[in-house]
């Protein structure tokens, strides 16, 4: 048992704030257990979980300078998790809401020769800006959305950890949207994603 193990959350908070490793390791120690049982209960995907406690985590580091040390630690640590999760809640939800929208319009409206021809040209601009990523961006995104692999696949296929596939992917798609103006993007997306063979996220 390490002495850090006995120091309260107070004392370790100052130790942090001075770049203490041992001390952000006995808080990971003390709270990663019952963080990771709180999330899954909320959340029930075991990869999800990991990848938002890591992100957790690593954001708690990298701001440990601002964290007052008589903040409620738990209470803290508890709504960076609760927060991730609603913000997964929201994104699918708006997902779950583009798609259902564009396939309602794929369903009432026949495309004419000349969307067809614009479509054609669309797909070349994305794939010419797909082309143009740094080329292990480049190569994570076409393994999501064409291999169809998971982020855990990717990551065992490159060897890399998950997260850091997550990151390159949701970077690629920013940098995308910003190029190919956000609704055309999406537009897209949405109608490779409702016919099955391009995946949204």
């Amino acid at each position: 048992m390490s002495v850090y193990d006995s120091y309260d959350d107070c004392a370790l908070l100052n130790l942090l704030k001075e770049g203490d490793l041992k001390a952000f390791a006995a808080i990971h120690k003390r709270y990663y257990g019952v963080l990771y049982i709180h999330a899954y209960k909320m959340f029930p995907d075991r990869e999800e979980v990991k990848d938002l406690l890591q992100e957790l985590f690593t954001c708690f580091w990298n701001n440990r300078e601002e964290i007052e040390p008589d903040i409620n630690l738990k209470g803290y640590l508890y709504t960076g998790a609760r927060n991730r999760i609603f913000n997964i809640f929201k994104h699918q939800k708006v997902k779950s809401a583009y798609i259902s929208s564009f396939k309602s319009f794929i369903d009432n409206n026949s495309p004419s020769a000349d969307k067809q021809f614009r479509m054609k040209e669309l797909i070349a601009i994305i794939d010419a800006e797909v082309s143009s990523l740094p080329p292990q961006m480049r190569l994570i995104f076409e393994m999501s959305r064409n291999a169809n692999l998971s982020h855990n696949e990717i990551a065992h296929e490159l060897n890399i950890s998950p997260l850091t596939v997550r990151k390159q992917v949701n970077n690629s798609l920013k940098i995308l949207r910003i190029k190919l103006a956000t609704h055309f993007f999406i537009i897209f997306l949405l109608f490779f994603y409702s016919i099955g063979s391009f995946r949204l996220f």
